[in-house]
C-alpha cells in the first residue's frame, strides 16, 4: 500500500490553510530566528526542540497582538453589548495549530519551518494541552469561544487559571493512576498577566446592618490576578479575550492579626490563600461539596463581576442618561451566561453589589439581575446537582446567605399567592432544602435568578421542563429554551482532518468552514464514484497514521484494515462502557467457539478518565485492560479482534483518534446524556454512529435519517416504564445464554486469573443495583452490532453512508448554536464585519 502523504506534504496542497506567499515565508523565518536568538540563554548555544517550539509560538503570537489590540479598541469605540461566558472549566487543548489555522498562517509557517530543516508536526507535539476542564462542559466552553470570535461577538470567557489541570492518566498493572498535570512547568506562551487589573475578593467575616445600609466586615481578602489569552476568530481579524483568574495572597496576609512575630509562619500561610486556583476538581457529572470548591466558585464570580462593572462604567456610553440611575442600562450592555450552576453565585453577588455598594433598591436590582443572567443546564443526574450546606455559606459567605434567603422568601411568597395552600409545591420549589443538613439548591437559584434557562439538546430540554424543573416550567414557561450543542469545525475538521477538509473544499469551496450547513451540497455526491474513492482513501490514510501512532505508543500491532470501533469519553456508569465490554466478550466467545467462521475484524478502542474517587469507574478501566490482556494474547483470535485502552484521553489525543474512527459508540441509557459533543465530532469526521436515542443522537438521526445511523435500545418512555415495573437484571441473565456466559466470565476471574474475585463488585452492581439497565439493552445492541458488521463488509455502501452523514452534520456547528444564543438569549447580533488588519488605517 502506498505510504500516505504526511500532513506536512498535504498542507502544501490545501488552499484553506492560507497560501504560502514568498514574503510571508521569509517574514516567518526572520521572526522565528529572532525569537530563537533571544529565547536562548547566552551560555547555551544548542537549541532544544522546546526552544524551537517557543520560537514558533512567539512568532505566531506576534501576528495575534495587533489584531487583539485593534479588536478591543473597536469594542471600546462601538460599545456593543458584551457577552460574558462564565465557566469553571475551559478545556482548550493546544493553541499553536489552532492559531495558525484561524490566522491563515499554516502554510507559511510550515514552509518556513521546513526550510529551516525542522518538522512542524514535531514542534506541535511539544505543546502541553491546556487541560482546564473535565470533559464535555469544559470543551463546549472552548468551542463557544472560537465561535463567538468567528461571529464577531464582543465576548469574554471568564474562568480560573488552575495551576494543575485535569490529571494525567497512567495505566499501571491495568489500573488508573493519577499524576499531577504541571502544564505551566515550561511557561505558557499564549497568556499575558495583567497585574494592573488585580482585584480583591472577600471571604468569611460578618454582616452588620447600619443606618447607611448593610456592611460585610472583617473579611479575609484574596487577590485575583488576571491572565489574558487571545481567542482568534476564523480569518476575520477579530481576537477576543479569555480572562482566567489566579489567586494571590495580599502582602500583609496574616501579618497584621494576632501575629506576634511569627513572620516566617505568616509568609508560609500565603499558600492557603493561593490554593484557591491550585487545582481543577476532577469530577464530571458529580457534586463534591468541599469548601475549597465553593471558594473557587465565589472567587471567579466575585473577580469577574467587579471586572464587568468596571468595564460597564468606563465604556464610552455607559451613562448617557443622567436622569436614570446608571444601572438601568446594564442589561442592555451586559449578558452573563452561567455554564451550569458552578458560577450560580453571580446572581447573589450581582445583587450584593447593586444593593449594598451601588445603593440600587432591591426590586430594581432584582429586575436588572434577572435580565442580565441566563443559565445553561448540563445534566439531569441527581448526584451532579450542586446542593451546598447552609452551614458552609454561613461561615464563608454570610452576606450571600442573607441575600439568598431574601430571594427565596420573595419567590415563595409569589408561589404561595398563585397556589394557596399547596405547601408541598413550596417545599419542592424552595431554594433552601430542609432536612438534617439544610442545603442551598443552586439550580433553583439559577432558575429563579435568570431570564432564560436552556438545555443542550432537544430531548434534554424537554426532560428539563417535564421533570427536573417541572414546577418552575409551569410557573414561567416562557423562560425555558433549547440550544442544541455544537462543535467548532475549525478545530474538529480543518485542523484535525486536513485530508477530509481538502476533498470537501475541492467539491464545494471553503464556505462550509464558517457555514457548516453548506455540507448539504455533498448530498448529490453520495453516489459519485470518484468522491466515494476519495473519502475512503482519506479514512484509510488516517487509520494508517493512527495505527503507526498506536504501535509507537502502545507497542500493539494494528490491522489497519480492521474496523476502528471507538468509545472515548469520561468513564461513567451512565455512559455504559460496560455494555461495550459485554459486546467485546461475546464477540471473543464467538470467535473461540467457531474459529474457522468469517468475522469482520475489529480494533476496539476505549479511552477516558475516571474521577479519582469513583470506585466503579476505576473498576471499569481495570476490566477493559484485563479483557484486552486476554484477547490480544490469544493466538486463536489473531488480528480479528484487538482491544486497546487509550491512555490519558485528552483534546490532543481526540484530534488524532476521531479522524481515524469507523464506528462511534454513543450508548448511554436513554435520558441520561444531556447532549454529548463527541458524537458530533465523529459524524463530521466520517465515522458511523451506533447509539441510543439519547442526547443529540436524536437530532443526528433526524438530520441524517434514522436508517443512516445504527440506532438501538430503549427510548426514554421505555426506560421510564421499566422503572415503574421494576428492572430485573436476572431476567435477562437467565434468558440470554451469551450474556450469561460473558457475565460469568467476568465474575469467575476468566479475565483476572490471578485475582478471581477482582470484578465481584462489577458483577454485583450489574445484577443487583444497575441504575443504567445495561442488560436491558444487551440483546438489541448485539443485533445492531451485527448490522454494523454486515454493512462494513460492503465498503462502497459503508462509504456512501459516511458521505451522507457528513453531508447532514451541518446543524452541529457551534456557530449555529452561538447564533441562537445571541438572538434568543443575549439580544446581540453576530457581525459579519471583518475588522481591518492592524497595518490598515481605520476609517
Amino acid at each position: 500500500m502506498a505510504k500516505p502523504l504526511t500532513d506536512s506534504e498535504r498542507r502544501k496542497q490545501i488552499s484553506v490553510r492560507g497560501l504560502a506567499g514568498l514574503g510571508d515565508v521569509a517574514e516567518v523565518r526572520k521572526s522565528f530566528n529572532r525569537h530563537l536568538h533571544f529565547t536562548l540563554v547566552k551560555d547555551r548555544n544548542v537549541a532544544t526542540p522546546r526552544d524551537y517550539f517557543f520560537a514558533l509560538a512567539h512568532t505566531v503570537r506576534d501576528h495575534l497582538v495587533g489584531r487583539w489590540i485593534r479588536t478591543q479598541q473597536h469594542y471600546y469605540e462601538r460599545d456593543p453589548k458584551r457577552i460574558y461566558y462564565l465557566s469553571l472549566e475551559f478545556y482548550m487543548g493546544r493553541t499553536l495549530q489552532n492559531t495558525m489555522v484561524n490566522l491563515g498562517l499554516q502554510s507559511a509557517c510550515d514552509e518556513a519551518i521546513y526550510q529551516l530543516g525542522l518538522d512542524l508536526e514535531e514542534l506541535e507535539e511539544i505543546e502541553e494541552d491546556a487541560g482546564l476542564g473535565n470533559g464535555g462542559l469544559g470543551r463546549l466552553a472552548a468551542c463557544f469561544l472560537d465561535s463567538m470570535a468567528t461571529l464577531g461577538l464582543a465576548a469574554y470567557g471568564y474562568g480560573i487559571r488552575y495551576e494543575f489541570g485535569i490529571f494525567n492518566q497512567k495505566i499501571v498493572n491495568g489500573w488508573q493512576v493519577e499524576e499531577a498535570d504541571d502544564w505551566l512547568r515550561y511557561g505558557n506562551p499564549w497568556e499575558k498577566a495583567r497585574p494592573e487589573y488585580m482585584l480583591p475578593v472577600h471571604f468569611y467575616g460578618k454582616v452588620k446592618h447600619t443606618p447607611d445600609g448593610v456592611k460585610w466586615l472583617d473579611t479575609q481578602v484574596v487577590l485575583a490576578m488576571p491572565y489574558d489569552t487571545p481567542v482568534p476568530g476564523y480569518r476575520n481579524n477579530t481576537v477576543n479575550t479569555m480572562r482566567l483568574w489566579s489567586a494571590k495572597a495580599p502582602n500583609d496576609f496574616k501579618l497584621h492579626d494576632f501575629n506576634v512575630g511569627d513572620y516566617i509562619e505568616a509568609v508560609l500561610d500565603r499558600n492557603l490563600a493561593e490554593n484557591i486556583s491550585r487545582v481543577l476538581y476532577p469530577n464530571d457529572n458529580f457534586f463534591e461539596g468541599k469548601e475549597l470548591r465553593l471558594k473557587q466558585e465565589y472567587f471567579v464570580v466575585a473577580a469577574t463581576l467587579q471586572d464587568i462593572i468596571r468595564r460597564f462604567k468606563s465604556s464610552k456610553f455607559g451613562c448617557r442618561d443622567p436622569v436614570r440611575t446608571c444601572f438601568e442600562t446594564f442589561p442592555d450592555k451586559v449578558a452573563i451566561q452561567l455554564n451550569d450552576t458552578h458560577p450560580a453565585l453571580a446572581i447573589p453577588e450581582l445583587m450584593r453589589i447593586l444593593v449594598d455598594v451601588e445603593k440600587v433598591d432591591w426590586d430594581k436590582a432584582w429586575e436588572i439581575t434577572k435580565k442580565t443572567c441566563a443559565y445553561t443546564n448540563h445534566t439531569v443526574l441527581p448526584e451532579a446537582l450542586e446542593r451546598w450546606p447552609v452551614s458552609m455559606f454561613e461561615k464563608l459567605l454570610p452576606r450571600h446567605l442573607d441575600i439568598i434567603y431574601a430571594i427565596n422568601q420573595r419567590h415563595l411568597d409569589h408561589v404561595a399567592a398563585l397556589f394557596p395552600g399547596d405547601v408541598d409545591r413550596l417545599r419542592r420549589m424552595s431554594v433552601i432544602e430542609e432536612g438534617d443538613c439544610k442545603r442551598i439548591n443552586m439550580a433553583h437559584l439559577c432558575v429563579i435568578g435568570s431570564h432564560a434557562i436552556n438545555g443542550v439538546a432537544r430531548i434534554h430540554s424537554e426532560i428539563v421542563k417535564q421533570s427536573v424543573f417541572k414546577d418552575f416550567y409551569e410557573l414561567e414557561p416562557e423562560k425555558f429554551q433549547n440550544k442544541t450543542n455544537g462543535v467548532t469545525p475549525r478545530r474538529w475538521l480543518l485542523l484535525c482532518n486536513p485530508g477530509l477538509a481538502d476533498i470537501i473544499v475541492e467539491k464545494i469551496g471553503e464556505g462550509f468552514l464558517t457555514d457548516l450547513s453548506q455540507l448539504k451540497q455533498l448530498l448529490h455526491l453520495v453516489s459519485d464514484e470518484a468522491f466515494i474513492r476519495d473519502v475512503a482513501k482519506v479514512k484509510q490514510e488516517n487509520k494508517l497514521k493512527f495505527s503507526a501512532f498506536l504501535e509507537k505508543e502502545y507497542k500493539v500491532k494494528i490491522n489497519s484494515s480492521s474496523m476502528f470501533d471507538v468509545h472515548v469519553k469520561r468513564i461513567h456508569e451512565y455512559k455504559r462502557q460496560l455494555l461495550n465490554c459485554l459486546h467485546i466478550i461475546t464477540l471473543y466467545n464467538r470467535i473461540r467457539k467457531d474459529p474457522t467462521n468469517s468475522f469482520v475484524p475489529r480494533t476496539v478502542m476505549i479511552g477516558g478518565k475516571a474521577a479519582p474517587g469513583y470506585h466503579m469507574a476505576k473498576m471499569i478501566i481495570k476490566l477493559v485492560t484485563s479483557i484486552s490482556n486476554v484477547i490480544n494474547h490469544d493466538p486463536v483470535v489473531g488480528d480479528r479482534l484487538k482491544v486497546i485502552f487509550l491512555e490519558n484521553y485528552r483534546v490532543s489525543l481526540a484530534e488524532k483518534v476521531i479522524p481515524s474512527a469507523d464506528l462511534s459508540q454513543q450508548i448511554s441509557t436513554a435520558g441520561t446524556e444531556a447532549s454529548g459533543t463527541g458524537n458530533m465530532k465523529f459524524m463530521l469526521n466520517g465515522a458511523l454512529t451506533i447509539g441510543t436515542m439519547d442526547g443529540a443522537n436524536v437530532e443526528m438521526a433526524e438530520e441524517a435519517g434514522e436508517e443512516n445511523l445504527f440506532i438501538f435500545g430503549m427510548r426514554v418512555e421505555e426506560v421510564e416504564a421499566l422503572d415503574r415495573s421494576g428492572y430485573n437484571a436476572r431476567e435477562y441473565y437467565d434468558r440470554l445464554p451469551e450474556l450469561r456466559q460473558a457475565v460469568d466470565q467476568i465474575g469467575s476471574g476468566f479475565f483476572s486469573p490471578r485475582e478471581p474475585d477482582c470484578f465481584r463488585d462489577v458483577v454485583n452492581m450489574l445484577m443487583n443495583h444497575d441504575r443504567f439497565k445495561v442488560f436491558a439493552d444487551y440483546e438489541a445492541y448485539m443485533e445492531c452490532q451485527a448490522k454494523v458488521d454486515q454493512l462494513y463488509r460492503d465498503p462502497k455502501e459503508w462509504t456512501k453512508k459516511v458521505i451522507w452523514n457528513i453531508a447532514c452534520s451541518g446543524k452541529f456547528s457551534s456557530d449555529r448554536t452561538i447564533t441562537e444564543y445571541a438572538r434568543d438569549i443575549w439580544g446581540a447580533e453576530p457581525l459579519d464585519l471583518k475588522i481591518p488588519l492592524p497595518n490598515v488605517p481605520q476609517d
